[in-house]
């Protein structure tokens, strides 16, 4: 019996060391697969705030953002922005986001993103908000937007805040 456990251990412990890394930021709901969760820094007193991210469609059927929840905002809602002869336009998604199967789509600064809206507190590099996302299929789905500075442009890379360049790795450079 004693053999047969050992054994047993021994093979549990090579799947684990085999399986493929799941990326710490990396959420899974139904078909869905959700990544790089961000925000920026907010300045005080700020009522609104963007959050970013990846959704990836799995599936044989489209699903829908239909906004979300967080203890930090009074709600959530998907919006969008667009120039219209040259004037800057943001206006809420009506009906939600489309997520085509078999399609990615990304949230980003200056075209869809999640508006956050009624914030009660600034937020503040470096803090991760817990959000709650509402899709018409997968339901409700929990992430984390790992808040960058303010004005960053992407999520946070290893060693850097969202949309900060490492420098260390810039040829010429010396830090």
């Amino acid at each position: 019996m004693k053999k047969i456990l050992g054994m047993l251990s021994g093979i549990v412990l090579m799947a684990v060391l085999i399986a493929a890394p799941v990326r710490a930021d990396e959420v899974k709901a139904g078909d869905l697969v959700i990544t790089q969760a961000w925000s920026r820094a907010t300045p005080g007193g700020a009522k609104i705030g963007g959050g970013y991210l990846t959704i990836e469609n799995n599936g044989k059927t489209a699903d829908r953002l239909e906004g979300g929840t967080a203890d930090i905002a009074g709600k959530i809602e998907v919006h969008e922005m667009s120039m219209d002869n040259g004037v800057m336009k943001m206006r809420p998604v009506e009906r939600g986001l489309t997520i085509d199967p078999g399609k990615t789509v990304k949230l980003a600064p200056s075209g869809i993103h999640l508006m956050i809206m009624d914030l009660k507190a600034p937020l503040k590099q470096g803090e991760k908000v817990p959000v709650t996302l509402n899709f018409e299929k997968a339901g409700k789905v929990s992430i984390v937007l790992d808040v960058g500075g303010i004005g960053a442009m992407g999520p946070a890379a290893a060693g850097t805040s969202p949309g900060q360049m490492d420098m260390k790795k810039m040829p010429g450079m010396k830090m």
